[in-house]
């Protein structure tokens, strides 16, 4: 039918337009599992194609369809919630951690320096390391830029959750940031980038 090949051709069309936002999304949030998310979110967006009513509104719309096909995946695996104890991590402070350890001593703006010795891949990295259940509300507030409320409604978590899972996200992520630079030698003179050498 004409009516399927247009149908057809407008998915098509929606979905190159938002395969690099949502495959960059299913990456953040399900590191090796980002394809198997992927190929799941453009299978039910095809199916429910006919709901979408303004084209533009397609990225959006494929990432909505993505956070719950996430979400219904969190549900059917029925993974336990390991909350971390985080005696040591919810007092911790990267910017005290900085000032003590003093990784640059000649340097005149030392925070500011150690964060430039991260890379984008760095970073990644950092994140993918991280627990699914804070890198999810993490990459979604900071990264996506979704309000609590959206990712509380996203996830299926209530507010007070997402909020405590983020502040938890935050610190483990500082934490985590000192301990990669410790390992990969971001600390030492020689890794410094140029443009914070004296």
């Amino acid at each position: 039918m004409a009516g399927g090949k247009t149908a057809q051709a407008g998915f098509s069309e929606v979905a190159m337009a938002s395969l690099p936002r949502i495959y960059r999304l299913a990456r953040r949030l399900a590191n090796r599992g980002a394809e198997d998310l992927v190929q799941e979110t453009l299978m039910r967006a095809y199916q429910r194609f006919g709901q979408l009513q303004h084209v533009e509104a397609g990225p959006a719309w494929m990432s909505a369809i993505m956070l719950n096909v996430y979400r219904d995946g969190l549900r059917r695996s029925k993974r336990s919630i390991d909350e971390l104890a985080f005696d040591d991590v919810d007092e911790y402070s990267l910017y005290r951690k900085v000032e003590e350890e003093d990784p640059f001593p000649y340097s005149d703006s030392l925070h500011l320096d150690f964060i430039a010795q991260f890379g984008r891949d760095d970073v990644l990295a950092i994140l993918l390391a991280m627990p699914e259940i804070y890198r999810a509300p993490l990459v979604l507030h900071y990264v996506e830029g979704y309000s609590t409320k959206e990712i509380a409604r996203n996830l299926g978590a209530p507010l007070g959750t997402i909020l405590a899972r983020l502040h938890r996200a935050r610190k483990l992520f500082e934490r985590d940031l000192w301990n990669y630079a410790d390992r990969e030698g971001l600390l030492t003179k020689s890794h410094m980038k140029e443009s914070v050498v004296p």
